[in-house]
């Protein structure tokens, strides 16, 4: 009789990424074979003693320090990057940072906004990385991003450190594009905004990390941020482990966390576009999304001539009106397919195209993708 193979789970539940990876993990168990699991809901401080008394045959854990007892051990396993570098000899669970800076990038560009700024934590890794691809994003663009002194703040209590990044966020060019590392962070901000009296969005543009729904539906304002892709992360992770139990070669000792989109909130429903003929088309633009607006209407509710128009857009945003009018369009899509089981006839419908071959061309044409592939690619496993 074969043996059923008994998998550790060493992962937290308090926040939405750790319960995608575990849903993405028990998709993949469910559907690949009968897998036993031991997983402690109340924390990994109470599940680590399993580790030494659990006859366990793979294991996926958070990076803390039992990792070097894995090691050790020679125990197939994979490991979630959240506070070390990358662990030699594991299957490693990284995010996209490049991909997460792009989004936030973009997205506060597209309010407008002309200054940014990156709120981290010190000595983490990830958040470290996402701050380097933010300005690199941004200084390519031709902008200067103002970090938040992390060095400064490692020694200080959550008290005093306010009192530094009030100081921080008063001192930044305002209005001001604000990526925080995660949303957690993202959420001590606004705590320091309101108690600075800076106003968000108008002064402090904010957007976070995760997309934790609690998290940033709780926040006051409501809180943009990006989405990553944990749930097929979790499914990745537990085919990879599957393939390390049966004593199978891994073709990749990474696995990516992929940044798929960035959800819209009040905390960046600002738009900082000085010229008011530009302004009021990009706002026409999106809130007429779903009724193919054309050029000519853009043209008209702005209230100058197009030649006009079209040369204060290219000033203003580096790109034409129908330029704009296809980035929205393509976003909208894109955001359907991931966050929505409509089919691609049923979004087509929804945003008026004429038939599914229709936004099917267009949507390839501005996303390199066809609608199915992009959906296989960034939506759920």
């Amino acid at each position: 009789m074969q043996k059923v193979p008994r998998v550790l789970l060493l992962l937290e539940s308090s926040r939405a990424s750790g319960r995608a990876l575990l849903r993405g993990i028990a998709n993949y168990a469910r559907h690949h074979g009968s897998w036993v699991f031991y997983w402690q809901p109340h924390g990994l401080e109470h599940g680590w003693p399993q580790l030494d008394t659990m006859d366990a045959q793979g294991v996926i854990l958070r990076d803390v320090d039992k990792v070097k007892e894995v090691v050790a051990r020679k125990l197939p396993a994979v490991v979630v990057g959240h506070q070390l570098a990358e662990v030699a000899g594991l299957i490693n669970v990284v995010t996209d940072s490049a991909k997460v800076s792009q989004l936030a990038a973009d997205h506060l560009l597209e309010c407008g906004l002309r200054h940014f700024a990156f709120c981290g934590y010190p000595d983490k890794l990830w958040s470290q990385a996402r701050g380097e691809h933010f300005e690199r994003y941004l200084s390519e663009r031709g902008h200067r991003v103002f970090f938040y002194p992390e060095r400064e703040a490692s020694h200080l209590t959550w008290k005093q450190e306010r009192q530094l990044m009030a100081r921080w966020l008063k001192s930044l060019p305002m209005p001001v594009g604000l990526l925080a590392c995660n949303d957690d962070r993202a959420v001590d901000v606004i705590e320091v905004c309101k108690m600075t009296g800076l106003h968000l969005p108008d002064q402090v543009a904010l957007v976070g990390v995760d997309n934790d729904d609690l998290v940033c539906e709780l926040s006051d304002p409501p809180l943009s941020s990006v989405v990553l892709n944990f749930e097929r992360a979790g499914y990745e992770s537990a085919q990879a482990l599957d393939q390390l139990m049966r004593g199978k070669k891994v073709k990749s000792n990474k696995i990516i966390v992929h940044a798929t989109h960035l959800v819209p909130r009040q905390s960046t429903n600002v738009l900082a576009i000085q010229d008011p003929a530009v302004a009021k088309a990009v706002q026409f633009i999106r809130s007429h999304v779903r009724n193919n607006p054309c050029v000519n209407d853009v043209v008209r509710v702005a209230g100058v001539s197009r030649r006009l128009l079209e040369y204060r857009f290219r000033t203003v945003l580096g790109h034409t009106i129908l330029q704009e009018i296809h980035r929205v369009r393509a976003d909208q899509i894109a955001r359907m397919l991931i966050e929505t089981n409509l089919t691609v006839g049923e979004i087509a419908s929804t945003l008026n195209y004429s038939s599914i071959q229709h936004v099917a061309r267009f949507f390839r044409k501005v996303m390199n993708l066809t609608p199915l592939a992009y959906r296989k690619l960034h939506g759920k496993k």
